[in-house]
């Protein structure tokens, strides 16, 4: 049971409006003992954006929770701001920086990216924000507390943390793939344009008459690819990897390091070094990776650990993982997930890759 003294409303924000987020104090004021409204934490990243302005990038009213399961979450009241990611400081140092959930209780409406004044961090609630505003739900040790599971301790070697990331399960509940509410939504808010709804709609027609075994798949397939070599779009996505089960999958190191450039190879290359089950070494190679084939893209980090989603144990990767800049999921192609503004940073392994000289890619291919 929450034990929030704070209720927030909607501000019915949309992809573009400016906000302010709220001040630590105000903050604190819509939070639970555990550090959550809605059983979304907030976590000590944040508090380095109280009284600072930002642009909403999308309406998080839905998001994927993949470890748990390929169906869409529907999550109220939140939206993403700019590309305000967690760095991760609070919980072992994670390297996958998520895009951040923000409740529309956490923030204000604000006419542009300028202040006219220092923001004031004591300021009561505005009514458009929140209604019934009371004593703190929390401290900020109670933030700190939270960014750990319950019973847990920082000295253990073995810590269970608890994020964002790990919590969508319990602060979203299920969104069918065939609710049509969600793609109205997406559009109403301005996550995506039309073209881009109906792009990701006739691709999961597409694919399901291509994979329904009548017959007719590969004929589908080469169609598909060959129209989208007269446009200049990406392949099909959804091909076996080369790799014979039972094989081990090929590995090769560049040791690319943050700021270089790197060329991803072709699709066709690197299916050759994923197995049956689209894997290289553990490493899952996502559909939503092929628009990204061919380009050449800045090394953002090399990764070694992730917090495990399900789990809350941190993950330690035996081969290292790249992310790249501004390489993320688009939710083209997920089967259940159509269109999710999560934003996820993909991983690469070195051996889809290759060296590059700094050259400004062409936007991702069109659908």
């Amino acid at each position: 049971m929450s034990n929030t003294t704070t209720i927030a409303s909607s501000l019915g924000l949309c992809a573009g409006d400016w906000v302010e987020v709220r001040s630590k104090e105000e903050i604190l004021s819509t939070l639970d003992s555990r550090g959550q409204l809605e059983q979304m934490p907030f976590m000590p990243e944040m508090f380095v954006h109280c009284g600072k302005r930002f642009q909403v990038s999308k309406r998080a009213h839905k998001t994927c929770d993949p470890v748990n399961g390929l169906q869409s979450r529907r999550l109220p009241t939140s939206v993403h701001l700019d590309n305000l990611r967690c760095d991760g400081a609070a919980h072992g140092a994670c390297q996958a920086g998520c895009l951040i959930f923000w409740k529309e209780a956490w923030l204000r409406r604000a006419d542009g990216p300028a202040l006219a004044t220092a923001p004031s961090h004591s300021a009561p609630p505005s009514a458009a924000g929140a209604a019934t505003s009371g004593k703190a739900g929390c401290s900020e040790a109670d933030i700190t507390t939270g960014t750990l599971a319950p019973g847990e301790t920082p000295d253990k070697p073995d810590t269970t943390y608890c994020c964002q990331a790990t919590q969508v399960s319990a602060a979203t509940t299920p969104l069918p793939w065939y609710d049509p509410r969600q793609y109205v939504e997406d559009f109403a808010s301005g996550n995506v344009s039309v073209w881009q709804t109906v792009c990701a709609l006739t691709f999961f027609c597409y694919h399901n008459l291509a994979s329904a075994g009548l017959g007719i798949g590969s004929t589908l397939r080469w169609l598909y690819d060959t129209y989208q070599k007269l446009i200049g779009g990406s392949p099909y996505p959804w091909r076996i990897g080369q790799v014979p089960k039972g094989v081990r999958t090929p590995v090769s190191r560049l040791d690319l390091q943050e700021g270089e450039y790197a060329r991803v190879r072709t699709y066709a290359e690197i299916l050759e070094t994923l197995d049956e089950d689209w894997k290289n070494r553990g490493l899952y190679f996502d559909a939503e990776m092929v628009p990204y084939t061919e380009g050449v893209f800045k090394v953002l980090k090399r990764v070694d650990r992730i917090v495990d989603e399900k789990t809350g144990k941190m993950l330690r990767f035996k081969t290292d993982a790249l992310i790249l800049e501004n390489v993320i999921c688009q939710a083209r192609y997920a089967k259940c997930r159509k269109l999710c503004p999560r934003a996820y940073y993909l991983y690469w392994r070195e051996i889809w890759l290759e060296r590059a000289a700094p050259d400004p890619s062409a936007p991702p291919k069109a659908c």
